[in-house]
């Protein structure tokens, strides 16, 4: 039996699962789509469906693939614990570039930068009763 991660090494298999993703889709459609023999795209279904990835249905003389998304959680489960130390180092990261800029971050992922700083090109506020050009222009 192949692992999850031995089936979704293969490029076309990840195209497959990407064409089914929305909808199900008959082996002639697949074919089409990915420009492939239809021996081969039938080889590569194959190998999903044992891996559990898809599932087929008898629609008439067609076969209908969908996505089946069990195996795709299990693996989700598993990168879980890895996308958080990922997003831990990145906070990290930005913590540290935000201390050596002198940036503080806001809740909302914004930068404000300390007082007195210039901010970008519209450095100046509004001037007062209307004038163009901010104090003393």
């Amino acid at each position: 039996m192949n692992t999850v991660f031995g089936v979704l090494a293969e490029p076309r298999r990840r195209q497959i699962l990407d064409l089914v993703r929305d909808r199900e889709r008959s082996v002639g459609e697949l074919v089409a789509e990915m420009s492939a023999s239809q021996p081969a795209v039938s080889k590569h279904l194959r190998v999903l469906r044992e891996a559990g990835l898809v599932q087929v249905r008898v629609s008439e003389q067609r076969r209908m693939y969908r996505l089946s998304p069990g195996p795709l959680r299990d693996l989700d489960a598993w990168l879980t614990p890895y996308r958080e130390m990922w997003a831990a180092s990145l906070d990290r990261l930005e913590h540290r570039r935000s201390q050596m800029t002198g940036e503080q971050a806001c809740p909302d992922g914004q930068q404000v930068r300390p007082h007195g700083q210039e901010t970008g090109p519209d450095r100046h506020e509004a001037a007062p009763d209307g004038e163009e050009g901010g104090p003393g222009r």
